[in-house]
């Protein structure tokens, strides 16, 4: 465990009455940024800044320095700051209060709860930063993880430690497939980060899709759009500080991120205001660094004792697969499952598109068996997608190619086994056997 007594300068209490030696003033506010000299700290420092009334603060961090000059963003509107206003460094590392008491309550990114029903008990503190593992350390990913979802159990087999991206545009039931994978997915606890989404769908998300039954073993960290960029990060950062938490208590965690997308826009903000040059899509180079090294948080613990499997939303822009996020998230998790604005739109939920999803440690969980049929499931379903067109126009004549006539032929078996309610779970013994009668049909 960290030793923290030495970064709790003061309590807010005593700022009131006495504030703390190490102090300096507000010169300049540029945009998003307030700029600060007299005053030595490091970066991720929680700092507070004297409003002009004397009589209330606002937060803010040290998000960068030039000389002598410390960059600051607050927390919430900078509202009655004004230069000169005396600033006082409160802690000089990003840290956060953590406990079992945290199950079945929802907090916002500073760790503070937000749904009505009195403090939390936490018993320590941690760094927002977490402590890095060595990878040989790290266990194996050999135990298959039940998501309760065919086209996932069959085609794109996850495993406990594993993370996966869910890629898709808007509007095409990212957050229906995210609910349908929390109720259904064995895990002994759940930590949910919604980062930068709507607000209404913080409520939604615990009422509808959590339930109290759900509730009761999750922790839900909440960061909608309209909080400083400052504020999404550090819900970002303490939703895997609190999987981290359970899983070194060898707790098998599931995280929920929603969205990637939104915490490396929140990068951005805070990027392009300190002066970081724009780079692809005006992403500045900061977020290209700090998304692997967020990933990496994830996955099984050492040796095996417990782990983290991770799922990511990651927001597609105009549904163009080439988005720089989108590429940097491929190619930083373990697979990703791409969802369909086609099936969408033909009611076809969840609308997961077999030909660019993939489970990168699918052939190390599942028996020959399975997997061959997994692979001739997924080729037949290609090739039908591939020749949609000439078969609905009646152009495709049959017997030019057998394993298009297979595929014509299995084609309402393979909707069948793709396709699922909202509120339905189907076992993974149970998938596996759907899937393997269902390629049986096909002669050799």
């Amino acid at each position: 465990m960290l030793d923290f007594a030495d970064d709790i300068d003061c309590q807010i209490t005593q700022l009131q009455v006495q504030p703390p030696l190490l102090s300096g003033k507000l010169v300049r506010m540029v945009g998003l940024t307030l700029e600060a000299k007299g005053i030595i700290a490091p970066l991720g420092a929680h700092c507070r800044v004297e409003n002009i009334d004397m009589g209330t603060y606002v937060d803010a961090e040290v998000v960068g320095f030039n000389d002598d000059v410390l960059y600051l963003m607050p927390f919430s509107e900078p509202t009655g700051i004004g230069p000169g206003a005396r600033v006082w460094v409160i802690s000089r590392h990003a840290k956060a209060s953590l406990g079992e008491a945290m199950l079945g309550r929802v907090v916002d990114g500073l760790g503070e709860p937000i749904d009505g029903r009195g403090p939390i008990a936490y018993s320590e503190q941690l760094g927002l930063e977490g402590l890095a593992i060595n990878p040989m350390e790290r266990g194996p990913i050999n135990k298959i993880l039940d998501t309760g979802i065919k086209a996932i159990n069959t085609c794109l087999t996850l495993g406990q430690g594993q993370r996966i991206g869910l890629v898709a545009g808007s509007g095409v039931g990212k957050s229906v497939l995210l609910g349908m994978l929390t109720r259904n997915t064995a895990a002994d606890v759940v930590v949910i980060g919604l980062i930068g989404e709507r607000g209404r769908e913080v409520q939604e998300f615990i009422q509808h899709t959590l339930g109290d039954k759900g509730l009761a073993k999750s922790v839900v960290v909440a960061a909608p759009a309209n909080v400083s960029p400052v504020l999404r990060l550090k819900a970002t950062y303490l939703t895997h500080l609190v999987a981290e938490y359970f899983r070194d208590r060898g707790k098998n965690v599931l995280m929920l991120c929603d969205s990637l997308t939104r915490v490396a826009h929140a990068q951005r903000e805070i990027g392009l205001a300190i002066g970081e040059p724009p780079t692809a899509k005006g992403y500045p180079p900061s977020v290209f660094a700090m998304l692997p090294r967020l990933i990496e948080r994830s996955g099984v613990g050492r040796h095996g004792h417990g782990s983290i499997t991770a799922m990511y939303t990651v927001l597609a822009e105009g549904d163009d697969r080439a988005d720089p996020i989108v590429d940097i998230a491929r190619a930083s998790l373990d697979g990703q499952v791409l969802l369909s604005r086609t099936l969408a739109d033909a009611a076809h939920y969840p609308a997961i598109d077999l030909s660019g999803s993939i489970s990168r440690v699918m052939s190390n969980l599942v028996n020959s068996d399975v997997l061959k049929a997994a692979n001739h499931f997924r080729r037949l379903w290609s090739l039908y997608q591939q020749n949609e067109d000439l078969i609905q126009v009646g152009a495709y004549e049959a017997g030019t190619n057998p394993d298009l006539d297979h595929a014509i032929r299995l084609r309402p078996g393979m909707e069948a086994i793709l396709r699922q309610a909202s509120d339905e779970s189907v076992p993974l013994e149970q998938s596996q056997k759907l899937i393997m009668q269902l390629v049986a049909q096909v002669k050799p």
